[in-house]
């Protein structure tokens, strides 16, 4: 039979781009199943355990704002605090509901409560950050320990933050505290905070360069020396952020100090949010904001989670049509990304067959990064804590 030369240059660019494709998948896949061991095993090896009781003044920090429901039972964990030398700052960011009631009450029952109310917020600051800066420039400890309302701490808390701040000699350090996920939608969504550090960067190189990608923080907890953030100026830098936390890590990082991420899941524990919509809300604000506001690079990223991430499980719906020398690639492939989020949802304490959906995470992930995108270049913005955020 006689085939057009066209057509046979067509097919020859279908197998030529069927081996470029699968081959890349199953490099991926490797690289993030290894990458990720690595990162949970430099985590823990860099990782020390609480052991000072006693050292430099450090300041806690805590900015709330309609946080009635959480805020006690932060108070109270921060108020069990083994380590000697710490102040505990509270500041409420004008509040609707009985956020500073319940403050005012705790705080008279420890000295080493100072609580404040915030000042209007200007417009161009958005309210974490602002509230945050006000409250730094209030604390008179040597390290700053930035927290949220809605985290519990152990008794070491504290303590393991000095203990890894000097044994580190780091100036700036946060990581994964403790996530307790109660609902699906909450599992199938809070976990893609993992996905940058869990098995795209190395963590290891965190401690060894200045290149910003490198670095990374969440804003549940984070630990800082006050001279190293009034010398780059707070979050003056980050004021209109949403993911203000990660940038700060950068701003950091990009200064020159010494950043490091660490696991802290023993030490904190926090809901984030409340079910699945708040989850959508609470990560889908953050992701056009930490790609810079840039559509171009949130086309690539979208384009390559589609390609690379989630359609290796589609695929082997029809794994027959596919050439016999790919499918084996394809199956490799789909047992490490498999293997690859058991492995990160056992180490953050997750069951670890909820790693069997990760195909439903990348797919959430897709949905709410052009979401993101959506509610910032319509102008609508977020609607977040009782305020619109664009």
């Amino acid at each position: 039979m006689y085939f057009p030369a066209s057509y046979m240059h067509l097919e020859g660019m279908a197998e030529t781009l069927s081996t470029a494709y699968f081959s890349v998948i199953v490099v991926l896949a490797f690289y993030f199943f290894i990458l990720a061991g690595a990162n949970i095993v430099e985590m823990r090896r860099n990782t020390l355990p609480p052991a000072l009781i006693d050292g430099p003044l450090v300041s806690v920090l805590i900015p709330v704002r309609n946080e009635a429901e959480h805020i006690e039972d932060c108070l109270t964990a921060l108020m069990q605090q083994g380590y000697r030398n710490y102040e505990i700052l509270v500041l409420d960011d004008d509040s609707q509901d009985t956020t500073w009631a319940i403050i005012n009450r705790v705080a008279q029952t420890d000295p080493r409560i100072r609580i404040f109310s915030g000042s209007p917020l200007p417009d161009d600051w958005y309210g974490k950050p602002y509230a945050l800066q006000q409250l730094a420039g209030k604390a008179r400890g040597e390290i700053l320990i930035l927290t949220d309302a809605d985290t519990v701490h152990s008794p070491s808390s504290i303590s393991w933050a000095v203990t890894n701040m000097c044994g580190s000699q780091a100036d700036f350090i946060s990581g994964y505290v403790g996530q307790q996920l109660r609902s699906f939608g909450e599992k199938i969504t809070v976990p893609l905070m993992f996905f940058l550090t869990g098995f795209i960067i190395p963590l290891c190189l965190n401690k060894y360069t200045r290149y910003q990608f490198f670095s990374a923080a969440v804003g549940q907890f984070i630990a800082v020396r006050k001279e190293v953030f009034m010398h780059i100026g707070g979050f003056t830098t980050m004021r209109n952020k949403t993911s203000e936390d990660m940038y700060l890590a950068r701003y950091v990082k990009a200064q020159g100090f010494k950043t490091m991420f660490l696991d802290v899941g023993e030490q904190v524990q926090c809901r984030m949010y409340n079910g699945y919509k708040a989850a959508v809300a609470g990560i889908g604000k953050n992701i056009f904001d930490f790609l810079g506001n840039h559509s171009l690079v949130l086309v690539a990223v979208i384009f390559a989670v589609m390609f690379f991430l989630f359609l290796p499980f589609p695929l082997l719906f029809w794994i027959t049509r596919i050439p016999r020398n790919f499918q084996m690639h394809l199956l490799v492939v789909n047992i490490l990304y498999t293997l690859t989020w058991m492995m990160l949802f056992i180490d953050r304490k997750i069951p670890w067959y909820y790693g069997l959906f990760w195909p439903l995470m990348f797919l959430n992930l897709m949905a709410m990064a052009l979401w993101s995108w959506f509610r910032t270049i319509s102008g609508k913005g977020f609607l977040w804590k009782g305020r619109i955020v664009r």
